[in-house]
């Protein structure tokens, strides 16, 4: 069988992203819907993660329940939702951040109204560093991407993960969609790609404040799943790819109390392709990819704006201005695991004889929120899964139910997305008070 080359193997990732621009005449609204769904009692805690003498908030904080598989994610406002089952008293509440201490408490200790929790940053010590790093980056990179089998779950596991997806023009939320959904994940050293079924989802969309462009973000969940280095390293990191980067060690840090390598990599400026640069946190003992923040080489902006822009307006200029990625791995009983990953893609336009131009931002996160071993091997039929074109907002519905999420857990949203999805509840119900009904936009 002939070998993909370096160039389709990154644009089949681009493909999964790709954004697609057209022209509406419509405003947004909404179905009404009723959650119907068997809630098991829960309590929820809510609260707020933060560096202790700054006060700054910790954004994408790891919060878990020992002995469980329950978990959440601080969001960029450092603000946490964490929903437990009722019959779980006795439990013992663990906090983990990068750079950071590990701050571990009982449930009890903790009330259903705002929590305040402080961390303090993790000190390490220069002799501890200059005795362990290993002399070559680049070997450090290859030799943990070899023991992925050894180090990550290696049974096939059934994952239940919290989805959302932005769109905002400037500042201003103008399309918001989120889901849960079962990700049938495969053993790390599998090459079958993982499957992922949708349980429930909701949006809105206020066309009236996209001018005349619709933004749809292509790929949903998959856009997430796939920044999983460890699993999919072929959209990152090749035999092809791995000439291209210079390797080299930056300080290092904490986390979980562990000893992390901090790597960062850079594309080599005789490369012409657009590749990526950022830094990879590597468990300095067992040689383990911890954690991964990076971005894509976007200095030519033309050949960026082809693996992004699948449709645009024929009077429109349109380029990405910046794309980001992360990703971080959670350990259990010796084995790590994909719990969260998020994907920002900011683009300008440039419009043909308009003194100013537009720009718009699409985020992307996913957390993992609760797992189980899927031993039996089971996945959806093929007529029940997601497809990796799939996009969430023509799937979703509205937001007229205060709780549709119940005892799932979820990103807390954040304020601007709070205020939009009230303001979006406001109009529903004058909408329904005066009789009317909604129906999607197509």
């Amino acid at each position: 069988m002939r070998q993909p080359t370096l160039l389709f193997k990154k644009s089949f990732f681009m493909v999964l992203m790709t954004i697609a621009m057209m022209g509406v005449h419509q405003t947004g609204s909404a179905l009404y819907f009723q959650d119907d769904t068997v809630k098991s009692e829960f309590k929820q805690y809510k609260g707020e993660v933060m560096d202790k003498d700054s006060k700054k908030p910790l954004v994408f904080a790891t919060l878990s329940l020992e002995d469980t598989n329950i978990s959440t994610v601080s969001n960029t406002e450092g603000e946490f939702l964490l929903k437990v089952p009722k019959d779980i008293e006795e439990a013992r509440v663990i906090i983990s951040f990068l750079g950071y201490k590990t701050v571990t408490f009982p449930l009890s200790e903790m009330t259903q109204g705002n929590n305040k929790i402080s961390m303090e940053v993790s000190v390490v010590e220069l002799s501890e560093v200059n005795l362990s790093i290993p002399k070559d980056a680049r070997a450090l990179v290859q030799e943990t991407l070899r023991k992925k089998g050894e180090n990550y779950f290696d049974d096939p596991t059934l994952m239940t993960a919290f989805y959302r997806e932005t769109i905002k023009k400037r500042r201003k939320n103008v399309s918001l969609s989120e889901a849960v959904v079962n990700i049938y994940k495969t053993p790390y050293s599998s090459t079958r790609k993982d499957a992922v079924k949708l349980f429930k989802a909701r949006k809105s969309t206020d066309y009236s404040k996209l001018d005349t462009v619709a933004l749809k973000l292509q790929g949903g969940p998959f856009n997430a799943l796939f920044v999983d280095i460890m699993k999919y390293p072929e959209y990152i990191f090749t035999k092809e790819t791995m000439v291209h980067y210079n390797f080299t060690f930056n300080r290092s840090t904490r986390v979980n109390d562990k000893l992390l390598y901090v790597v960062d990599f850079k594309q080599k400026s005789a490369v012409g392709e657009p590749l990526y640069q950022g830094k990879l946190y590597i468990d300095a003992e067992n040689k383990i990819l911890t954690s991964a923040i990076y971005n894509m080489n976007i200095t030519d902006k033309e050949k960026a704006a082809k693996l992004f822009v699948r449709k645009k307006p024929a009077k429109a200029s349109v380029w990405p201005t910046e794309v980001a990625y992360r990703v971080d791995y959670r350990e259990k009983d010796g084995k790590w695991y994909y719990g969260y990953s998020n994907v920002l893609l900011e683009f300008k336009i440039d419009w043909d004889k308009k003194l100013f131009n537009s720009v718009y931002s699409m985020t992307c996160e996913m957390a993992v929120t609760d797992w189980e071993k899927n031993n039996a091997g089971s996945t959806p039929k093929m007529k029940d899964r997601m497809k990796s074109s799939i996009i969430l907002n023509d799937e979703a519905i509205g937001f007229a139910d205060p709780d549709f999420w119940g005892e799932y857990n979820i990103i807390e949203p954040e304020k601007s997305i709070e205020s939009a999805i009230k303001k979006i509840r406001r109009q529903l119900k004058r909408s329904k008070s005066q009789g009317g009904t909604s129906a999607p936009a197509p």
